[in-house]
């Protein structure tokens, strides 16, 4: 686990230190998220953080490359070189997005392309645990690989319209999915831990932490879809790795874990994004338009207008997230009664939590109060901007009246002068 913990830190101090430069490049390339009446953000915004998600990645698999101890997994076959060659073009095809606005039939293709080129690096669907069933034919298996990876990269796009809401969501999935395939690869080849599926998941959750800070509301750069669809092809290689390509069977004779796990796992993994996904695509159906038609009516539009904050939000669905990835593996270490016990104790706390913003609004004023015996109501800072605390407790600023507001990397131009792109 040390080395998995190793290159997670990484590719997070990859993905941190590039942020900041992508910043600067999205406002030179014109990268910029408009600000729309849907929106919730209320500066228009950087984009591309998406490619220091990438690099964090690259980063970790690259360095993982000169372990003796993944020797194996980089002996064995091309796999994690075709996980890194489809975030590649996904990577790329975002980017060309996020600057110049691509149809969505030129998007398709391209993710269509990454998909296959990740299954003839080797990460390709021939098993599926529960029935015991193979899929007999090549051509079905390549059909099969490419549905699952273009599904979870939309599905990761669908969700990410708050900040910090889709990195975080897959960091706290991927430490869930770490876990348990670590513990499969212990169980399935005692004396050889090393593992693809680890491995892949180690970098990715590595590189969202490190995207994170720059991220959370209020956000300095938004991850775009160079991100967005990095992140779902991401997490749906590590699928298929575990899902597809390890027999279950061997370790549920030895720890007793589940068959179903390897599969219903990664669905509890992005379970939020593929809710949101089909409710949007349902709902735009039965009104006569096109699926990817953008609308203000996706889970976290839902949650603001219900009373919570723009952070209160975010936690929600980090909570729903945390429970359903976790409650799920839960199930390798514990009785499954005693599983059950517990999933049910967070579904209840989750569900308090999303219904019941009133008790969101008596927290956020009973830190307010104790922490306003603590600290000057209003600072002023050497720019001559007030520094208050929001409803959540965090600072915000506020610049008087007539004064320019600029980004925290202060460009050199207001960034309402900026050219704009809006935000999918």
């Amino acid at each position: 686990m040390k080395v998995y913990l190793t290159l997670l830190v990484v590719a997070a101090l990859m993905a941190y230190a590039a942020t900041p430069a992508m910043r600067h490049l999205a406002f030179r390339a014109g990268a910029v998220t408009a600000v729309r009446d849907r929106d919730v953000h209320k500066l228009p915004t950087a984009r591309l953080g998406g490619i220091a998600i990438f690099l964090g990645i690259a980063a970790g698999i690259v360095i993982a490359q000169n372990i003796p101890f993944l020797a194996p997994v980089f002996e064995a076959s091309g796999a994690v070189w075709g996980v890194l060659g489809g975030a590649a073009i996904v990577c790329a095809l975002g980017m060309a997005d996020d600057i110049w606005d691509l149809d969505w039939m030129a998007k398709l293709a391209g993710q269509v392309l990454a998909a296959l080129v990740m299954a003839w690096g080797g990460v390709q669907l021939v098993t599926v645990p529960i029935a015991g069933l193979t899929i007999g034919s090549s051509y079905l298996s390549l059909a099969a690989t490419v549905i699952v990876v273009v599904v979870a990269m939309n599905a990761v796009n669908f969700v990410d319209g708050l900040d910090g809401l889709a990195a975080g969501m897959v960091a706290i999935g991927g430490a869930a999915f770490l876990t348990y395939t670590y513990v499969l690869a212990r169980s399935a080849s005692p004396g050889d831990y090393s593992s693809l599926a680890s491995l892949i998941l180690a970098v990715l959750v590595g590189a969202c932490l490190g995207f994170l800070p720059h991220n959370l509301h209020p956000a300095r750069i938004f991850m775009g879809d160079s991100g967005s669809m990095v992140l779902g092809l991401t997490i749906a290689g590590a699928a298929i790795v575990v899902t597809g390509q390890i027999d279950p069977t061997v370790v549920s004779e030895r720890e007793r874990i589940p068959a179903f796990i390897p599969i219903v796992l990664p669905l509890m993994v992005v379970a939020v994004p593929l809710i949101d996904m089909t409710l949007a695509v349902v709902r735009r159906l039965l009104k006569g338009q096109s699926p990817f038609m953008p609308d203000a009516h996706h889970l976290h539009h839902v949650l603001l207008r219900a009373g919570h904050s723009h952070r209160w939000a975010v936690g929600v669905l980090y909570v729903w997230t945390a429970v359903l990835s976790f409650g799920t593996v839960s199930l390798v270490f514990l009785p499954w009664e005693q599983s059950l016990v517990l999933v049910g104790v967070g579904l209840t706390i989750a569900a308090l939590i999303t219904f019941s913003p009133a008790l969101r609004r008596r927290l956020s004023k009973s830190w307010r109060a104790a922490g306003d015996k603590a600290r000057p109501l209003q600072r002023i800072t050497p720019e001559g901007h007030h520094r208050e605390h929001d409803d959540d407790g965090a600072l915000a600023d506020h610049a008087p009246a007539g004064a320019a507001h600029e980004g925290p990397a202060s460009a050199s131009a207001p960034t309402t002068a900026l050219p704009t792109k809006e935000r999918p």
